[in-house]
């Protein structure tokens, strides 16, 4: 009887989350042991995986990105809290033909790290992948209790766009247990907040925004970013991942005093990845599509990383492979198994990635094991 088999692998986007993965996964292997650790990478699927390994669920009650109240929830185990700025901010939330470029705001992820600190939060892991907003942050922070204005005292109005009517940032109300609580940003964007790789420019076209809102939207962070550090915030325009989430990543380390980390990292040690890993005969990872973005720190990259300097083959499962096998096997797989082996229909791999990847585990199975 061969060792237990590690199940890692992120969501299939769009067709089962990482937990669905893996069950589906474990279901392709009878009479094998196998240990289940579902990961994410600081996106989607963060505050799930987190579910996945014992955190306990925490319902909340916040504003979407263009002000509709929606249910959600946050992870709690102890004193560290996940957050997922997509379950409240998040572009999947508006219908492709109604997205919000200038008026989506971050206001629900503020909502949902107040709720963190009504749990008893004392650590606070944001997850920033997914925004449907270009604010800055500016929502998140109002809704921590900074005021906001525009001329002659006026509430500044939501979204990118309003920042523009900014005349002044005070701090002074923001929520006192913030100085008290470590944040860490769970990211693996490098862009800065301003400029041609800014916030604006690299993401807002993914947000709806046309050429000219890209302009507008950069202007704003700038009279954005100067007015937060005029009340005290940190001057970390520049720095990188402060282009994260729309600038969301500039407002946690400019005001928050969050600090960044790698998110699949951060994920891997928030779920007991490497707990798991000793005594594994062979470690299974994947997600949807295998491509070049899944090797910059996504996280079967990271897991394919730990798996090999232990010495463990990983073998990667997806919906497709866009990667030849010389650069997988650089990166550490062993090998990689789609589910078009078993169904050459991209269609049917998205809707019936259940029914096929016990099928895909079992080919794992009488190859490696």
């Amino acid at each position: 009887m061969p060792g237990p088999v590690l199940i890692a692998p992120d969501k299939f986007k769009g067709s089962l989350s990482a937990a669905e993965v893996a069950d589906a996964l474990a279901a392709g292997l009878p009479g094998i042991e196998v240990r289940r650790t579902p990961v994410a990478d600081g996106g989607d699927g963060t505050v799930a995986a987190a579910l996945a390994a014992g955190y306990k669920r925490v319902p909340v009650r916040v504003t979407g990105p263009v002000g509709t109240p929606l249910s959600t929830e946050i992870a709690v185990s102890g004193d560290t809290a996940v957050v997922e700025l997509a379950a409240a901010s998040g572009l999947a939330l508006l219908p492709s033909v109604e997205l919000a470029p200038m008026t989506a705001s971050s206001f629900g992820t503020g909502e949902l790290i107040r709720a963190a600190l009504d749990a008893g939060a004392r650590r606070i892991v944001l997850g920033v992948g997914g925004s449907a907003c270009t604010d800055g942050g500016a929502g998140m922070i109002a809704a921590l209790g900074a005021r906001l204005l525009a001329d002659a005292g006026r509430p500044l109005p939501p979204g990118g766009g309003g920042l523009v009517e900014l005349s002044e940032v005070d701090l002074g109300g923001l929520d006192p247990r913030i100085a008290e609580t470590e944040i860490v940003l769970a990211s693996d964007v490098d862009n800065p907040l301003l400029g041609e790789n800014g916030a604006a420019h690299v993401y807002g076209p993914q947000k709806g925004a046309d050429p000219t809102q890209v302009r507008l939207l950069d202007a704003a962070l700038r009279s954005w970013s100067r007015a937060v550090t005029r009340a005290g915030g940190e001057d970390v325009a520049g720095a990188e991942g402060a282009g994260a989430a729309g600038g969301v990543g500039y407002a946690a380390m400019a005001v928050l005093g969050a600090k960044q980390r790698s998110g699949a990292e951060l994920v891997l040690e928030l779920v007991g990845f490497d707990a798991a890993l000793p005594g594994s005969a062979l470690v299974i990872t994947g997600e949807g599509a295998l491509d070049e973005q899944t090797l910059h720190g996504k996280a079967p990259s990271v897991v394919a990383a730990r798996a090999a300097a232990a010495g463990i083959p990983v073998i990667a499962v997806t919906g497709r492979c866009a990667l030849p096998m010389d650069r997988i096997r650089e990166e550490g797989f062993a090998d990689v198994h789609a589910l078009t082996e078993v169904d050459p229909d991209p269609q049917v791999c998205i809707r019936d990635a259940a029914r096929l990847l016990p099928q895909l585990a079992g080919r794992i199975a009488a190859k490696w094991l």
